[in-house]
């Protein structure tokens, strides 16, 4: 028997553990018999030091390795993404039925929103009767039946990373590459892929500020996808700024099924084209990038993509009629407005402030198990880098009754500055691939 002591011991002094005794001590930690205390040190530990390419691929593989996965079946190639969260990132809702338009299978399995970053999951439940919460069989049955799901890590599925990844929140190790990149992949790996695409977000308004911080996650991820022969890319996207226009849940929801309908902000399509012509070049669907790009265009163009959103929505017990007549999304009652306190050059200076406003409308969660009003958030109307004048709406508030709308315009005003530069990344900042 492999003592947890010994393995915690090696990586508080810095050294390079026995892959089979991580493996042992993950396995450990999902069945019960390592208990939460060893389990926090370890990652302590981690966090400390690290982890070297052959320690995360027995450590991924354990956690993997630790419940069910998805059944895989014989059918079309199946691919998705992960995005690092971000501000207004509504890319999945629009994202899935398109590669499902396109004739890919989309087993996503998401998370819910925690602190200024919505949660994917969160939006999903904007629609009336959905649910997120199914287990292996009913995903199943969803992606057979409208050819994608998004849904929640079910208690069988990597249930080892629940563990851990509860741990980690809990103890203020969440920020550690190795780890992340472990949490990450043994749930994509979980859904039986064929190709991956990681969305990084970078700047203030993600989890990750710097690219250089971004380039070593993707960089990470991408050895580890090479270890487990997963087609993989990684993409570095701004969020240095809001994506879109709407910020909060049901209005985000609104939004995607404009953009699934050919309307829409342009740079929510653009993000969402980029990451899925990687997919479809990485699943044989098109031969390039270009042709990927168009064979996107032409599903968005000719209503598949929006009629392969509704199929979904029915699958998991959506109400269609609420996304064929937005309308009968939540809302909330009261709109105020947040205007330009001068004249000058518009600057998002933190974005991470934008998503806390929605958060202090109460969009958001401050904790775990805070409820979330699916009615109220944010209408992002400015154009950083423009030129705007005082009194110009810059964003549109949608509240009940003033609850946190004060806070909310504190955020606001701390998010921007009219004396910038008004410059921000490009939108596509850099790319890597599992070549590199």
């Amino acid at each position: 028997m492999i003592d947890p002591r010994e393995t915690i011991r090696t990586k508080r002094d810095g050294g390079r553990c026995d892959p089979a005794h991580l493996e042992a001590f993950v396995a450990g930690v999902a069945d019960g018999s390592v208990p939460d205390i060893q389990a926090v040190a370890l990652l302590m530990a981690i966090f400390q030091h690290g982890l070297d390419g052959e320690e995360l691929f027995a450590w991924t593989r354990a956690m993997l390795d630790s419940g069910g996965k998805l059944d895989r079946g014989t059918g079309p190639v199946r691919l998705d993404k992960h995005s690092t969260g971000g501000v207004g990132d509504k890319v999945s809702l629009v994202l899935a039925p398109a590669l499902a338009a396109c004739g890919v299978r989309v087993p996503m399995i998401s998370g819910r929103g925690l602190g200024h970053t919505g949660g994917t999951l969160d939006k999903m439940e904007a629609i009336a009767g959905l649910r997120t919460v199914l287990d292996e069989a009913s995903i199943d049955r969803a992606i057979d039946r409208a050819g994608w799901v998004i849904a929640a890590q079910t208690a069988t599925l990597v249930p080892a990373d629940r563990k851990l990844y509860a741990l980690r929140d809990g103890t203020s190790t969440v920020e550690s590459i190795p780890l992340i990149a472990s949490s990450i992949l043994s749930k994509k790996l979980a859904e039986g892929l064929d190709g991956f695409v990681l969305d990084i977000k970078v700047g203030s308004g993600g989890f990750l500020k710097d690219v250089e911080m971004g380039r070593e996650l993707g960089r990470t991820i991408l050895g580890l996808c090479s270890r487990f022969e997963l087609r993989a890319s990684a993409q570095l996207t701004a969020m240095d700024r809001p994506i879109g226009v709407a910020i909060g849940n049901a209005n985000e929801v609104a939004e995607s099924i404009e953009t699934l309908r050919g309307e829409g902000p342009e740079d929510l399509w653009e993000l969402t084209r980029e990451l899925g012509a990687d997919l479809l070049v990485q699943g044989g669907v098109a031969p390039n990038p270009l042709t990927a790009r168009a064979r996107l265009d032409a599903v968005r163009a000719d209503g598949s993509a929006f009629e392969a959103f509704v199929k979904g929505v029915v699958a998991q017990g959506g109400d269609a009629k609420v996304i064929e007549d937005p309308s009968l999304l939540p809302s909330a009652p009261d709109v105020d407005e947040f205007q330009a306190p001068g004249t000058g050059v518009l600057t998002v200076v933190d974005c991470r402030r934008i998503g806390l406003a929605a958060m202090a409308l109460g969009a958001g969660r401050r904790l775990p198990g805070d409820d979330v009003d699916m009615g109220v958030g944010l209408e992002w109307l400015a154009d950083p880098g423009a030129e705007v004048k005082a009194g110009e709406t810059l964003v549109k508030l949608h509240h009940r009754a003033g609850h946190g709308l004060e806070e909310a315009r504190e955020q606001l005003l701390a998010s921007i500055t009219l004396d910038g530069d008004g410059k921000h990344l490009p939108a596509l900042i850099e790319r890597l691939s599992d070549a590199e």
